[in-house]
């Protein structure tokens, strides 16, 4: 007998139980009774069922499809070379997946940048396929000047982000390949002191974009006080420069027994690890994963020798999912945001977002208002300019016809006096224009007829 919810809102009941004795809308058969809601506000109330229905079986349903459709894993491993990385990922998944690596010849080239190298394998456990990627960054803190040596690291991280962007683009969407990382084993020298400048740079340049997991490579080099005096420098630094490592997530309702792993697992972290794949014999019998020294044998899969355990227990059978999710709904997310914001791509906040009817009428109103008294500010103003512009235009007509008026009122007024000249010369008895020439020196002479 399970609680499931029912919207009261249909004004009926559910008879699911298999011998015909349903759950009435009276509120019957040891239900609730039933009250009307209130107009317009939907009300949820429990029921209790009285036969099996089946719904319970959806996690079943879900790890069908999981298992018929397989599972993609990414993991990156970096760190300078010889520190076992390698060894370390054939350990944790009981593969030979790196072949044995042959030493380079004294005078051969070596390379100057960092490679990115990826080797992919399909595994099978128990009828689970995992399809895995390991992606490995040789070169890394090898050289004189390491100076921007985490770059191509970076760009591989963020270029597997755009081909996963460029497929959640597509119209067909069906076959997406998640070939993005979603862990980062970061291995550390076993120096004992502290971080060095390129594990910060690093751990600082990439705690955004990927699952960071902090290694000490090769702890049976140190003494267990070694290891936990290390283990607390690491933390200190990583907490003064604010750099976010993978931390085992803790969910409501968890049992007694989930929490104790979360906190066995927290506090190994970061996990001082020795990886090897060689079957060795102890002192009283056993042949165990390890390594074999004078003083005695490192059993890889003793806890009380290593912390190989705890991280393959959070790495693959614990957090595997989580990593996925977190790479998924965090570091992807928060990278596709500012992506899509620096290629002009804006999210319209009101989408997707529950508003009240009459809110949302007040709003369209006031908006409404806005706009028209935006309009007729408008309005005024093209009003205004109009008329500045027909005033500037009567006003230089204006003066174009007073200089007109002007360049008349001279002419007539000129006109006016060689008029009164001529009536003068008329009543004098002039001619009203002078001689000239040989007619005008004779009568100079009084040689006139």
């Amino acid at each position: 007998m399970s609680d499931y919810d029912y919207d009261s809102t249909h004004n009926g009941g559910v008879s699911p139980s298999p011998n015909g004795g349903g759950i009435g809308a009276n509120g019957s058969n040891g239900s609730l009774p039933h009250q009307p809601p209130a107009p317009g506000i939907s009300s949820v109330i429990r029921k209790k069922l009285m036969g099996y229905v089946g719904f319970a079986n959806l996690p079943n349903q879900v790890h069908r499809k999981s298992v018929r459709k397989g599972f993609q894993f990414t993991a990156m491993v970096v760190g300078e070379s010889g520190l076992g990385k390698s060894t370390l990922v054939n350990t944790l998944f009981d593969t030979p997946l790196y072949p044995p690596k042959e030493p380079l010849p004294p005078h051969a080239e070596r390379p100057s940048t960092v490679a990115i190298e990826s080797i992919s394998a399909d595994i099978e456990e128990n009828g689970v396929r995992l399809r895995l990627t390991v992606v490995d960054t040789p070169g890394f803190g090898d050289f004189v000047n390491n100076e921007e040596s985490w770059k191509p690291i970076v760009e591989s991280i963020e270029s597997r982000f755009d081909s996963y962007l460029e497929q959640e683009n597509r119209v067909n969407r069906s076959k997406i390949v998640d070939n993005r990382v979603h862990a980062c084993l970061y291995f550390l020298q076993p120096t004992g002191h502290a971080l060095k400048p390129i594990d910060i740079e690093f751990m600082r340049r990439l705690h955004t974009k990927v699952n960071l997991i902090p290694i000490i490579a090769k702890a049976d080099t140190l003494t267990d006080e070694e290891v936990t005096d290390f283990k607390a420098r690491i933390l200190a630094d990583i907490a003064y420069h604010n750099i976010h490592i993978f931390q085992a997530p803790t969910y409501e309702n968890e049992d007694e027994e989930a929490i104790t792993e979360v906190e066995e697992i927290t506090s190994k972290i970061p996990f001082a690890v020795v990886g090897s794949t060689n079957i060795v014999h102890t002192p009283d019998g056993r042949e165990v994963r390890g390594r074999s020294y004078p003083w005695g044998v490192i059993e890889v899969d003793n806890e009380d020798h290593c912390d190989f355990v705890k991280l393959r227990q959070m790495l693959i059978r614990t957090y595997m999912e989580e990593l996925r999710e977190y790479t998924n709904d965090v570091l992807y997310e928060n990278w596709r945001t500012e992506k899509l914001l620096s290629m002009g791509v804006a999210q319209d906040s009101s989408v997707f977002k529950e508003i009240n009817p009459a809110q949302r009428m007040q709003e369209e109103r006031v908006l409404h208002e806005a706009k028209l008294a935006k309009m007729e500010a408008e309005m005024k103003m093209v009003f205004q300019q109009k008329v500045q512009e027909k005033e500037a235009k009567l006003k230089q007509s204006e003066e174009e016809l007073y200089a007109r008026h002007r360049e008349m009122k001279e002419a007539l007024e000129k006109q006016r006096i060689d008029l009164d000249e001529k009536k003068r010369k008329l009543e004098s008895g002039r001619p009203l224009t002078p001689e000239t020439g040989k007619g005008a020196s004779r009568k100079a002479r009084g040689f006139l007829r």
